[in-house]
């Protein structure tokens, strides 16, 4: 089981940066399931938040309450500034959301869906916003286009422009590239790139830990409705990660030799090759060490290979762990 002692919980009073505060939020359904237990988050202005789960763990549920499409039972949200419950309005209108599913009227053009959508908070028609938008989503050739004549990736574009149609300070994303194609994907990082470049603050959920890994700032991982940790993401790699040092022989051993018995190392493939496995900065410095005693031995190395746990590793060990 990791050790998430160390780790910082999510703050209890909200740094001045803050644009998204979550105090103590709970939600109990009538049925008597709790989707989620006293949740305590702060996102930043301008930061890309990645929330990873399984299916179930309470993150569509945590982003339901923020956009104010589910009532919490307990707890408060401020969202620039605003309570989601007493000022809605000012609140919702803050945010952009791009649901998990496509939910579009097909008979609709792109133009009219985005301009329709911007209406709907209140917003002056501006048809050089919406050119701008459509053209960083690769739409404006499709703006006269029927939503039923496009793709499954072109309609998830359309989506997002609907999000941000109205110009918002915070984008939503409910597994934004879920059925989408690996190039489009990587389409969808730049622009969730470039949003951040504006000041946009944005917050996916999603099921590709390499999509957390590539783009997060920060990383919060909920499970049964509970936070299990926030943490800036390199610093979580670099405080749950784990490296691997592959050392190859060129002759292979039957046995460790008792002098290298105080090293964690592990004899492997026929005693072909050492295994040394290390998860702080200390027991990594010790690797020069490791590889003079090796040379006192008189083994002698073909190659030597590194890596490090992943994202996903990480996130695999936490879910796992019990509650």
């Amino acid at each position: 089981m990791p050790d998430t002692s160390a780790l910082p919980s999510a703050a209890t009073q909200a740094p001045a940066d803050t644009i998204i505060a979550i105090r103590q939020l709970s939600k109990t359904y009538a049925s008597g399931h709790r989707a989620l237990q006293q949740i305590d988050l702060d996102i930043r202005t301008g930061e890309i938040f990645a929330l990873l789960g399984p299916n179930g763990a309470g993150k569509t549920t945590l982003i339901s309450i923020v956009c104010g499409l589910v009532n919490p039972s307990a707890g408060t949200v401020q969202v620039a500034g605003h309570d989601i419950v007493r000022d809605y309005r000012a609140a919702r209108s803050a945010i952009g959301l791009v649901p998990q599913e496509l939910t579009t009227d097909a008979f609709e053009t792109v133009w009219d869906t985005v301009c329709f959508t911007r209406g709907l908070f209140g917003k002056a028609p501006d048809p050089d916003a919406l050119e701008r938008i459509l053209r960083s989503l690769s739409l404006w050739d499709k703006r006269d286009s029927k939503l039923i004549t496009l793709s499954g990736g072109m309609k998830r574009r359309v989506m997002i422009a609907k999000a941000l149609s109205h110009e918002p300070a915070i984008l939503f994303l409910d597994e934004p590239t879920a059925g989408v194609d690996v190039a489009l994907r990587k389409d969808m990082w730049n622009l969730v790139r470039s949003l951040r470049a504006t000041g946009v603050t944005v917050i996916l959920t999603t099921h590709y830990i390499e999509e957390a890994e590539e783009m997060a700032d920060r990383v919060g991982i909920i499970n049964h409705g509970q936070l299990l940790l926030v943490e800036q993401k390199a610093s979580l790699m670099r405080q749950l990660g784990q490296k691997f040092l592959t050392l190859h022989l060129q002759v292979p051993l039957t046995r460790l030799p008792d002098s290298l018995a105080v090293w964690p190392l592990e004899l492997a493939d026929d005693g072909r090759t050492l295994r040394y496995r290390y998860e702080t900065p200390q027991a990594g410095a010790a690797v020069p060490a490791l590889m003079a005693a090796l040379q006192a031995q008189g083994l002698a190395l073909a190659d030597v290979d590194t890596e490090q746990r992943s994202l996903e590793d990480i996130f695999v060990d936490l879910i796992r762990s019990p509650a």
